[in-house]
């Protein structure tokens, strides 16, 4: 059963289904590193599921400039699924926790961006571990709530608008559109970390992009490193 909370993203989400790509568009750069980024993890993924596919611009990208296809998604927005298929991919409407993930079909499950709109994380990794073949592979990339990106939306969430004069100066020039940063619930690595090891995943590793100030974010692009101390843009890859 849809929570509340759950409704509220699917409305904002099919509302501002144009924000979405919009901003992304608008920090071409950022966009670029983020890209490359899932690209790093996703290189040789087989048959993969993107959960939380959203309107399908990642995985343009990721065919248009790197040759990874990822050709199925579940997304619970309907006017975000629209814009995917048009993209090209296979879309079911469904939420992480509830939506139809299969039983051991994907070689890689991956959840881009969209961890802090799943409300029961554990719930949306156990089907993940299910739908997966052995020895497939889930890769979850997010901010990272320790970062300073998800500090900044935080700060944003709690007083309501991009516009208040804490942000003077600190802010980037295009910010993530406030009807977004108010339905998300970012965690931190270790959390992420801790609910994928209880659904059972094992053997982990990390890259990150977007090391320095936000501020800066869309300065340049940035080639994706190992680890996740700095990033703000972290992926993190397990093994079934």
């Amino acid at each position: 059963m849809r929570t509340n909370t759950q409704h509220q993203q699917k409305l904002s989400f099919d509302q501002y289904a144009g924000k979405y790509d919009a901003w992304f568009m608008e920090n071409e750069n950022l966009l670029r590193s983020e890209v490359a980024l899932v690209a790093k993890v996703m290189h040789n993924s087989g048959r993969a599921l993107s959960v939380g596919c959203g309107s399908g611009l990642f995985e343009y990208f990721l065919n248009k400039d790197y040759g990874i296809t990822i050709g199925e998604g579940l997304e619970p927005s309907g006017a975000m699924a629209e814009i995917a298929e048009k993209r090209g991919m296979k879309v079911r409407l469904g939420t992480a926790e509830e939506g139809n993930m299969g039983t051991e079909e994907y070689d890689t499950i991956m959840f881009n961006g969209t961890p802090s709109y799943i409300e029961d994380l554990p719930a949306a990794f156990e089907k993940a571990y299910y739908g997966l073949k052995k020895g497939g592979k889930i890769v979850v990339i997010d901010v990272p709530k320790e970062s300073s990106f998800a500090l900044l939306y935080n700060l944003a969430k709690t007083v309501g608008t991009w516009d208040d004069q804490v942000f003077k100066g600190v802010r980037p020039p295009s910010v993530y559109p406030i009807e977004f940063v108010k339905d998300a619930n970012w965690r931190t690595t270790g959390e992420k970390v801790d609910v994928m090891k209880q659904a059972g995943f094992h053997h982990f590793n990390y890259a990150q992009t977007l090391t320095g100030h936000p501020l800066y974010a869309n300065d340049q692009f940035e080639a994706p490193s190992e680890g996740y101390q700095k990033g703000d843009y972290v992926a993190i890859v397990a093994t079934k």
